[in-house]
C-alpha cells in the first residue's frame, strides 16, 4: 500500500472509531488515530492467528477500525487515572 492508501484508510478508520466512541477529533488526529489503529490491529489480529492489513480492502478498514477503537479506548482509560 502506498503513503496515500495509509492516509485514506487511515482517515477513514479514525473517523468511523472517532463517531462510534462519541470522540470529537480532527481530520489529522483522524488519520494518526486511523493509521496507529491499522497497525494496532495488524498485530493483534496476526497474534491471533489471522490476516492483518492485506492492502486497500474492506477488510484492511476493519482491521484498522478494530486497531483504532482499542486505540481511543486506551486514551480513554488513561485520561481517567
Amino acid at each position: 500500500m502506498g503513503l496515500l492508501s495509509w492516509i485514506i484508510l487511515g482517515g477513514l478508520a479514525g473517523w468511523l472509531a472517532g463517531a462510534v466512541t462519541g470522540e470529537k477529533q480532527g481530520c489529522l488526529v483522524n488519520i494518526l488515530v486511523g493509521v496507529a489503529g491499522a497497525v494496532i490491529g495488524g498485530l493483534i489480529f496476526s497474534l491471533l492467528g489471522g490476516v492483518g492489513i492485506t492492502g486497500f480492502n474492506l477488510w484492511s478498514l476493519t482491521v484498522a477500525f478494530v486497531g483504532a477503537l482499542i486505540l481511543l479506548a486506551l486514551v480513554r482509560a488513561a485520561r481517567k487515572t
